[in-house]
């Protein structure tokens, strides 16, 4: 059953047109997600199906009596209330019907059972029990608990003031009351927003097996992949179907751009030919009338358009000018936190190049508060931090507080870097996407999304070998977010970050360290690893038999087990590629080496030294025969990439 259509939707600002032909179907019990770039207007067209605007162009039609609850993003509780009487509002209703119970119940005793009245306020009383039943009357204050322990609320939370809470906290309310309410069509726009792992699972679970349906647009492609199973593309200003969650839907959509361009382009060959005779024989009397007939078959033809997309993304790279030392960082019993007050520790761990190394713990743990005492500059209540030798540090503020709110874009980055052109901060504020004017706008000005690209510019901008980010991914919209990863897995230095993005953790690293309240572990591999290591230790923690501990593992379904390989696999080829790329540096400099004896040999005052051109030929021969064991190493690590895209293509 069709809960909601959109047909052919449109919406303009002034004489520019945000989106057009816009068409989207929700289906009952569906599990739908909107994608698309910041700015491609997936947040306006979730308000004209939420009914809060309307569409300058087309309809909006919804099945009879449908309800729905629309959270905005980052859209906080403002009451007065405590949060179990806020919440407690959903169920007035039911209230109202508790009353008129308990008000039966008191004519009832006063009633003789032998009355008429007595009999006809018996079934009236019956009747509304069974309707109170049914609507949850003896279950809501078990869902209330429920949820609330779902968002990190604790029962000695319940009665304290919603007013006083953080933004987070009030946004985390905002969901929760949404949720009770149950409507029949959810539209969540960035639910994940403000969110540690614990209560993204367990709201990812929740989600899968709510009654109503779900419409959402998240950046997460973690929770897109676990809770969608379609998605609406917004992209290049209309909206295109796709069947699976996120991770299908970026193979389809590839597929389906591959073969548009496949028909474009034989479409403009054919026209080219067509064409070609035309001007060819068309003033020839002998072939006139059929070079007409050519033009008229051009005339008739529906012409493809070119295939497009919405391709705006930043891009560059992090590079270093000289390597670290193995040791990068030793934390030893460091106790975090602010004026002598313990947030977390004592923490011990180590960092080695080039580790990339993902901290995860609950929010307010003082995760941010470890990444400035490494930085020094807030001092550990207690233990030690020692940094590695060379090093050259570049840090991310998650606060953005090394941003200078009254410079604007341009001079932020020139001031750092005078002696160099403006063309050239401009050419790399292009690759930032920032472009014409945008460079003179003022950074208290920016978005979120824009002072993210501003940090990132900087950054890319000075030689780093050990790189630190705090949440490096919030604010960017998901072309952003694969695009940081990519210069993370290219980067030949050493990473140590904070990320709630699971999707993020599972590309770029290499280790996961989880913290705590009163310590921190580590872990080998990436977010999955870790997942699948503290599975096995709450196995073992349960005592469970050892064989069933060594040879049980969760069930999990097809479509999980498919995203689990395809992660392998990926993994597996990153690991492949990254020996490949090593071996062509190793070939590279040492080519370099040679060129230079070469050319110091080709020197007159050394020509005629066979002292020196004899040590040179030694140190020549030796770097040639390194040179041919790389190349050796280098084609057997190639032929094992090419033979393993051939077994998974």
């Amino acid at each position: 059953m069709i809960l909601l259509q959109a047909n052919n939707v449109m919406r303009r600002f002034g004489a520019d047109v945000l989106f057009h032909d816009v068409n989207l179907q929700i289906q009952e019990h569906g599990r739908t997600a909107l994608v698309g770039r910041n700015g491609a207007g997936k947040t306006t067209l979730l308000k004209m199906i939420a009914g809060i605007t309307s569409p300058d162009e087309g309809t909006i039609a919804k099945s009879k009596d449908l309800t729905i609850g629309y959270l905005a993003q980052d859209q906080g509780l403002d009451s007065q209330n405590t949060i179990w009487a806020e919440l407690d509002l959903v169920f007035a209703p039911l209230h109202k019907m508790e009353k008129q119970i308990h008000q039966l119940e008191d004519q009832l005793a006063s009633l003789d059972p032998s009355t008429r009245k007595f009999q006809l306020t018996t079934e009236k009383y019956s009747q509304l029990q069974a309707d109170f039943k049914k609507r949850g009357g003896y279950e809501y204050e078990s869902r209330m608990r429920g949820i609330l322990k779902g968002f990190g609320f604790e029962e000695d939370d319940y009665q304290t003031a919603i007013n006083s809470l953080s933004g987070g906290q009030k946004t985390k309310l905002a969901l929760a009351k949404i949720l009770l309410q149950s409507p029949d069509l959810l539209i969540l726009d960035e639910p994940t927003n403000h969110l540690d792992m614990n209560v993204l699972a367990w709201l990812e679970d929740y989600l899968k097996s709510y009654q109503g349906a779900l419409l959402v647009v998240s950046h997460d492609r973690y929770f897109l992949d676990r809770v969608v199973s379609d998605i609406y593309d917004l992209d290049n200003h209309t909206l295109r179907h796709y069947t699976g969650n996120y991770t299908q839907f970026m193979e389809h959509k590839q597929e389906w751009l591959t073969a548009e361009w496949k028909h474009y382009e034989q479409q403009q060959k054919k026209i080219s030919k067509l064409e070609d005779f035309v001007n060819r024989n068309i003033v020839r009397a002998s072939t006139t009338k059929r070079a007409q007939a050519r033009r008229k078959q051009l005339e008739k033809m529906e012409r493809l358009e070119r295939p497009e997309t919405d391709d705006k993304s930043i891009h560059f790279r992090f590079y270093s000018e000289k390597d670290s030392g193995n040791e990068v960082l030793d934390v030893e019993k460091a106790v975090v936190g602010y004026n002598d007050q313990k947030l977390a520790g004592p923490l011990s761990f180590t960092v080695r190049k080039p580790q990339r190394i993902g901290i995860i713990g609950p929010n307010g743990i003082g995760k941010s508060t470890l990444l400035k005492s490494i930085l020094d500059r807030i001092p550990l209540v207690s233990g030690t931090i020692k940094l590695g030798a060379n090093l050259q540090i570049g840090y991310y503020d998650q606060e953005q507080q090394q941003l200078h709110p009254e410079k604007s874009v341009l001079n932020e980055v020139w001031d750092d870097h005078p002696n160099i052109a403006e063309k050239d901060i401009r050419s790399l504020l292009g690759s930032f996407l920032f472009v014409g004017d945008d460079v003179y706008k003022l950074v208290h000005d920016l978005s979120g999304g824009e002072k993210a690209r501003l940090e990132l510019t900087k950054l890319s901008f000075k030689p780093i070998n050990f790189l630190i980010l705090d949440e490096p991914t919030n604010h960017l919209d998901i072309d952003s977010r694969e695009v940081l990863e990519n210069a993370i897995n290219e980067f030949n230095g050493t990473v140590l970050f904070i990320s709630h993005d699971r999707y993020f953790i599972n590309q770029v690293a290499t280790d996961v360290l989880d913290m705590n309240a009163l310590g921190i572990k580590h872990y080998e591999g990436n977010y999955d690893n870790y997942l699948e290591a503290v599975n096995k230790e709450k196995a073992t923690n349960a005592n469970q038999d050892e064989s069933q501990t060594t040879t049980t593992k969760p069930k999990k379904s097809s479509a999980q087990q498919s995203y689990q390989q395809s992660k392998e696999t990926q993994r597996a080829r990153r690991k492949l590629q990254r020996r490949v790329d090593k071996l062509e540096e190793e070939m590279t400099v040492l080519e370099e080496k040679q060129e230079a004896i070469k050319e110091q040999m080709s020197q007159p005052e050394i020509a005629t030294d066979i002292g020196k051109l004899s040590d040179l030929q030694k140190k020549l021969d030796k770097f040639t025969t390194q040179s041919e064991d790389v190349e050796l190493e280098w084609t057997s690590a190639a032929e094992e990439l090419e033979k393993f895209d051939q077994e998974n293509s």
